[in-house]
């Protein structure tokens, strides 16, 4: 009995090895550790001490790659941003701006949350932001609460996708494509969502306009002039710290690190011209930091080792050949791979998908001849719309904190609407890849003629 256990087939261990890890992960068990002891349990069982060697080669690999640098960085950058409260006087000014309009609030929220997005990359941060600038001036207004909540919650997990993003950082490495190209690859499909959202929103108040009222006479502004000085001074300092970074990015200027580098730099200065610097907040934002740097980072290198066992173990190449002995059509395998993702989505965090399961996919994918750039886009708008996916969704549960008034039923109903949106997207950038491959492509087009 021993014997047979000690001589089961190495493919067939990695697959128990995945039963066990989704399993404790579901229970609960912290996701770094279970990942590292079940590693060496079963990297021991299928192939014996040299899974020792590979976690000491894996674990140094990650420590070296340079790329992962940018991830405390822009990090700290999103902290300070958000103590600068910049975002709030943006709010302000664009709710004000758009005072006489239906569905003023819903278009201030979708625009504070794009240029929140591309600041901060931390959906908890611009969901908990957003509800507190603009639930109680829509409560007071007399928007609808699920069209509010909705709006929220969505405009908050654009910071998965618009550059730059934590997560596409990470996929970089994993992927095997350079950072800067899912960068570019990013942008269009993000603003698309956006806009997507903004005009089902302004859709829904010209055929309801109780769901967006304009805002009441107490609330109209009494001095444009002060307005547009709120909204130059929320939209231009933020904006243009993105612009920089980014477009070093994207240019080829600075490599992403060293944009993280200028950013954070740039977010603290900013916060210094604002006056927001305070002591206290300031080493509130290093803990930060480093607490959110500690457990991405901690995890990257344990889900490496984990995925180098599978790898060894042989079982995505068994998985791989079974679908294509299947001789499904292409598609239809990415739509399941796509269906397992939605599915995970639920009960994970981005984390683990990105750094577990696209890695298992990857075999699968390469056989396909699917652009792999293109291929981590839907995985980010896939993993954006099981941020919404009741039951499980955390950004209801961020929204709920911040909101207690709403009641949860409501915010599910708004999230459900978007969620449906979100899918929509993701099925144009299936059926129109270009959407995402353009300005990469276009990029690279300009950068070859340069040289």
């Amino acid at each position: 009995m021993i014997d047979a256990i000690i001589n089961f087939q190495p493919e067939y261990v990695g697959i128990i090895m995945i039963g066990v890890m989704l399993f404790a992960i579901f229970v609960g068990f912290p996701i770094s550790f279970t990942l590292i002891f079940l590693g060496m349990v079963f990297g021991m069982w299928g192939f014996g001490h040299l899974v020792f060697y590979l976690m000491t080669f894996q674990f140094s690999n990650v420590m070296l790659e340079q790329t992962l640098a940018a991830v405390p960085l822009f990090i700290f950058m999103g902290i300070l941003m958000e103590q600068a409260g910049l975002m709030e006087r943006l709010f302000s000014a664009v709710q004000l701006t758009l005072s006489r309009t239906r569905g003023a609030l819903y278009i201030a929220v979708l625009f504070v949350s794009t240029i929140f997005a591309a600041a901060t990359g931390i959906v908890g941060a611009s969901v908990t932001i957003l509800g507190i600038m603009a639930a109680k001036t829509m409560n007071k207004s007399g928007y609808d609460v699920k069209l509010a909540a909705g709006t929220i919650t969505a405009g908050g997990t654009l910071g998965i996708l618009i550059p730059p993003s934590i997560m596409l950082v990470v996929m970089g490495p994993i992927l095997e494509v350079p950072v800067t190209d899912l960068f570019a690859a990013a942008i269009i499909p993000g603003f698309m969502l956006a806009f997507l959202y903004t005009g089902y929103a302004l859709i829904r108040c010209q055929l309801n306009p109780s769901l967006g009222p304009p805002l009441p006479e107490e609330l109209q502004p009494e001095s444009m002039r002060h307005v547009f000085y709120e909204f130059f001074m929320g939209l231009v300092p933020p904006a243009t710290l993105v612009a920089f970074a980014l477009g070093s990015i994207l240019f080829g200027f600075a490599t992403p690190t060293e944009a993280a580098g200028m950013g954070a730099m740039g977010a603290f200065l900013l916060t210094a011209a604002y006056k927001k610097l305070t002591w206290p907040g300031f080493k509130d934002a290093l803990i930060k930091t480093l607490e959110i740097s500690a457990l991405i980072l901690v995890l990257v290198a344990a889900s490496n080792f984990f995925g180098a066992v599978f790898s060894r173990l042989g079982t995505p190449n068994m998985l791989t050949e079974y679908l294509l002995h299947l001789d499904l059509p292409p598609y239809l395998i990415l739509a399941m791979i796509m269906a397992l993702i939605f599915i995970l989505g639920w009960p994970l965090e981005w984390v683990p998908i990105v750094l577990i399961i696209v890695p298992i996919l990857l075999p699968l994918v390469d056989q396909m001849n699917f652009n792999l750039i293109w291929f981590g886009i839907l995985v980010a708008v896939n993993l954006q719309t099981a941020w919404l996916s009741p039951p499980v969704a955390l950004s209801a549960y961020f929204l709920k904190g911040v909101v207690p008034q709403w009641d949860l039923k409501d915010i599910y109903g708004g999230m459900l609407q978007f969620m449906v949106i979100q899918l929509i997207g993701l099925i144009l950038i299936i059926v129109f890849p270009q959407i995402a491959l353009w300005l990469p492509e276009y990029l690279d087009q300009l950068a070859r003629a340069s040289l």
